[in-house]
């Protein structure tokens, strides 16, 4: 089977009704940045964090993985996929997904607020709303297992490698403009193809990238089929 590593970001999941955070219409339009998503804020309002993260987590429990997810997790019958997201949703998964790296954590899971990156803390919370008074297993409030802003992407070099050793690399709805999830496609391997789904897309040429302008949910059913033509699900 081919490696296929698939790097997905907010594009993919705005087509189940959750909305990206840099859209006109997005999550900071109507919540600064500096007030919900970054390391400091959590020690300066830990309320207001939970109570954003709570409504986020709850209104996932009633959205449903589009046929991008779906499109991607069928194909493992086809090809060794990875999946590398920027998404804190767990759509792929309920999709059916068995490979799926989260870069910027996982809006299911609880975590320390003092070692925030060891995984011996996480907790799986499904839906549930965290609380002050929340404790993890060191003694500390529990957060939210999110990757804030002026923290590090404890994921990103098992990423780089996954995109290392890709035979084939797919980037679903995502602009690439944002790093370090960005620099990413730097390590695929020369002559790797690339298949980059985006209605929007903003890439320079380069000749083994094949861009679809399509939403995902048309485009990834797209690059497969192209692939297909091609031969390399074989």
């Amino acid at each position: 089977m081919k490696k296929l590593v698939v790097l997905t970001g907010a594009g993919i999941s705005v087509e189940s009704g959750i909305k990206a955070f840099r859209s006109e219409d997005g999550l900071w339009e109507n919540y600064p940045v500096e007030d919900v998503a970054t390391h400091s804020a959590w020690f300066r309002n830990p309320q207001l964090i939970l109570d954003f993260y709570n409504t986020m987590r709850a209104n996932l429990e009633s959205k449903q993985p589009n046929r991008a997810h779906i499109s991607i997790a069928e194909r493992e019958m086809e090809y060794d996929i990875s999946v590398v997201t920027q998404n804190v949703d767990n759509l792929h998964e309920r999709a059916g997904s068995t490979s799926v790296l989260h870069l910027h954590g996982e809006l299911t899971k609880a975590c320390s607020s003092r070692e925030e990156t060891d995984v011996s803390t996480f907790v799986e919370i499904g839906y549930k709303p965290i609380k002050m008074g929340d404790k993890a297993s060191d003694g500390s409030q529990l957060r939210p297992q999110i990757v804030f802003f002026e923290e590090a992407v404890p994921n990103i070099e098992r990423a780089a490698w996954l995109v290392q050793k890709a035979d084939i690399l797919m980037i679903v709805g995502t602009s690439m403009q944002v790093y370090p999830a960005a620099g990413l496609i730097r390590y695929a391997q020369p002559n790797v193809p690339i298949y980059f789904v985006d209605p929007n897309p903003r890439v320079s040429p380069q000749p083994n990238l094949i861009v679809i302008a399509e939403p995902a949910s048309v485009g990834v059913d797209k690059a497969f089929e192209m692939m297909e033509e091609k031969g390399l699900n074989r």
